[in-house]
C-alpha cells in the first residue's frame, strides 16, 4: 500500500473524530446552555388583550419566548378560564407550546365565609386546575376591609385548612404577597403572622420581588434566610427609580443579578414575570415582549 493512501486514510480517521467531537462538544454546550425554569408570565400583564383575544393573544406570548404563564380569574360555575372550559383553555395552551404551572383564584372572597362554603370552592379550583395540569392554586389578594391584624390571624388559619386540602388532592397551594402584608400594627405586620402561623408543608409562599423591594423595604434574602424552600413561586418586575411605580425590566431600580442567584435558598421552582401597568413601551403586548428579550439576554443566565 502507499505511503500517501495511508495518509490519506489517516487524515480522513482524524477529521471522522474530530467531527463527531465537535458535535458532541456543540451538543454539551447546547445542554448546558438550556435553561434550568421555563419563562413564565403572569396574564393578569396583558389582561385587557386577553379580554380581546385569546387565542390570539397567547399566540403571541409563546413567540417572545415565554413557556409558562399563571392565570387569573375563574369560572367555579363552568370550571372554565376566559370565556373557555378547562378543557378546551388547556388545548389552545398546548397548541402554543405552553404550560400552566399555577393559577391566581379568587379565594379571598371567601375569607369570612362558613368553612363549608370555602371548601366547596376550593374544590371546584381543584377540579379547574387538575384540568389544566398546574401545580399550585395561589390565595392572590385581601380585600381593604380585611387587612387588620385579627382578619391577618383568620388568614393564616384559613391558608392551612385550605393547604390541607390542597394537598390532599396532590397539588400545592401558595400566597402571594402584595404591599399591605407588610403595613406595621404596632411592631407585627401581616406577613409575619403568615410566615409564622401557617404549615410550611401546607402553605408555600410565592413572593412578589416588586412588593418586598417597595413595602417591606428588604431584600428578598432576608426572607428566604428565615424560612428557606418556602418560596417556591417568584413575581418578577422592575421599579422606577422616580415614582417606584411599576416598568419594564431593566429600566428600574431592582438589581435581579443579586437576586436570582439565591433561587434555590428560596426553593423555587416557578417564576413569572409580571408589569402591573405604567408600561412606558405604550402598550402591554411591547412590554412583555421588553421583559422577555431583557431577561433572556441579561439575567436567564442567573438561574
Amino acid at each position: 500500500m502507499k505511503l500517501d493512501s495511508i495518509n490519506r486514510r489517516n487524515f480522513l480517521a482524524r477529521s471522522g473524530m474530530a467531527a463527531a467531537a465537535a458535535l458532541i462538544s456543540s451538543s454539551a454546550l447546547a445542554s448546558l446552555a438550556k435553561p434550568r425554569f421555563k419563562m413564565g408570565l403572569q396574564l393578569y400583564t396583558i389582561r385587557e388583550a386577553m379580554e380581546k383575544d385569546v387565542a390570539g393573544t397567547l399566540k403571541k406570548v409563546a413567540s417572545l419566548g415565554y413557556q409558562d404563564v399563571e392565570t387569573y380569574g375563574f369560572d367555579p360555575a363552568q370550571i372554565g378560564y376566559y370565556g373557555r372550559s378547562a378543557k378546551d383553555f388547556n388545548q389552545l395552551l398546548k397548541d402554543n407550546g405552553l404550560t400552566t404551572a399555577s393559577g391566581h383564584y379568587d379565594l379571598f372572597k371567601y375569607l369570612n365565609a362558613p368553612e363549608t362554603e370555602l371548601l366547596s370552592y376550593v374544590d371546584q379550583c381543584i377540579a379547574g386546575a387538575g384540568r389544566l395540569n398546574q401545580k399550585y392554586i395561589t390565595w392572590p389578594w385581601l380585600a381593604p376591609e380585611d387587612r387588620s391584624i385579627d382578619k391577618f390571624k383568620l388568614l393564616a388559619s384559613r391558608l392551612n385548612i385550605i393547604g390541607a386540602r390542597v394537598k390532599k388532592a396532590g397539588l400545592g397551594f401558595a400566597y402571594h404577597n402584595h404591599d399591605f402584608e407588610f403595613t406595621d400594627h404596632g411592631g407585627i405586620n401581616g406577613y409575619q403572622i403568615i410566615m409564622r402561623e401557617t404549615d410550611p408543608e401546607l402553605v408555600k409562599l410565592q413572593m412578589d420581588m416588586y412588593w418586598v423591594v417597595r413595602a417591606a423595604k428588604k431584600q428578598p434574602i432576608e426572607f428566604f434566610k428565615q424560612q428557606p424552600g418556602r418560596f417556591v413561586m417568584w413575581h418578577i418586575k422592575d421599579m422606577d427609580r422616580t415614582t417606584e411605580d411599576y416598568t419594564e425590566l431593566g429600566k428600574g431600580a431592582i438589581d435581579y443579578t443579586k437576586i436570582l442567584p439565591d433561587y434555590s435558598m428560596a426553593g423555587m421552582q416557578y417564576y413569572f414575570l409580571e408589569q402591573g401597568g405604567n408600561f412606558r413601551t405604550g402598550n402591554a403586548m411591547n412590554s412583555i415582549a421588553e421583559n422577555a428579550d431583557f431577561f433572556q439576554r441579561k439575567l436567564q443566565k442567573f438561574l
